[in-house]
């Protein structure tokens, strides 16, 4: 089936045959991306009921460790005079 085309030569985009196209293509790229998608990696966070980090858990207190030390280093001597020289 020949599809129809402009004067310019391009597909013409009103009929019939370049819409399934189209839908074809979409379908396909969703199906594509859908496979290439990598995994959700699933943890063990225990959440609390609005949706944060739980604290008192092993890994929510290994995250606050962490978070302090990067508070911590954020306002280190070094990083101050960096950021008084830039």
């Amino acid at each position: 089936m020949a599809v129809k085309t402009t004067a310019s030569g391009k597909m013409d985009k009103r009929t019939k045959e370049y819409k399934e196209l189209k839908a074809r293509l979409a379908k396909a790229r969703a199906a594509k991306a859908k496979a290439s998608k990598p995994k959700k990696q699933t943890t063990k966070l225990k959440k609390t009921a609005a949706g944060k980090v739980d604290k008192r858990t092993r890994e929510g207190k290994e995250i606050c460790a962490r978070m302090a030390k990067a508070r911590k280093a954020k306002n280190s001597l070094a990083n101050r005079l960096k950021r008084l020289f830039r």
